[in-house]
């Protein structure tokens, strides 16, 4: 006995008419941080390639792309490979032929910190905020401002520090 499979006309209405709003997990999904086909123009992998034209002009390479969800990182390859592609090149209109350039594709990407990120982290500290900040030097690892000045400097000179305003004083008797 053969089997008649019935559709529900309600089987069938998602595919007939997608919903309006683009689901959550979709749209997340899809803006993550991954490898993706690009265009990529030939002239922005070859910029110092004026004496030719190409056909196409670009081509289409898997790069990495995509949100990271926080702006101090973002989406870098972790893993690439080299790719040789033939196009045409041109000289001047004057003649054509063949020809293979190697690009760089992406096959694995991360999202890690940005380079100017890194950079502001290693100079984490706030500046001395002594009135006269010349006089006082900062300990670049736990950020404490202190006198450059010594007390073995103001012995020679018979004088005493005051470490809080880096001064020197007059010793008192």
């Amino acid at each position: 006995c053969a089997h008649a499979h019935y559709f529900v006309f309600t089987d069938v209405l998602p595919l007939l008419f997608p919903p309006a709003v683009v689901p959550f997990m979709d749209v997340y999904n899809k803006s993550m941080c991954r490898t993706r086909e690009m265009l990529v123009d030939i002239f922005q992998e070859y910029p110092d390639e004026i004496e030719h034209t190409y056909i196409p002009s670009c081509v289409v390479l898997m790069r990495c792309a995509g949100c990271c969800n926080d702006e101090a990182l973002e989406c870098v390859p972790t893993e690439t490979k080299n790719v040789t592609m033939e196009v045409i090149q041109v000289k001047q209109r004057v003649s054509q032929h063949n020809f293979q350039l190697s690009f760089t594709e992406h096959r694995k990407c991360e999202c890690r910190p940005k380079p100017e990120v890194k950079a502001k982290k290693e100079n984490h500290c706030e500046p001395c905020s002594e009135r006269r900040k010349r006089l006082f030097v900062q300990d670049p690892l736990t950020c404490k401002c202190s006198c450059k000045f010594t007390q073995l400097d103001c012995k020679s000179r018979q004088l005493e520090l005051n470490e809080r305003t880096c001064r020197f004083v007059y010793e008192t008797l």
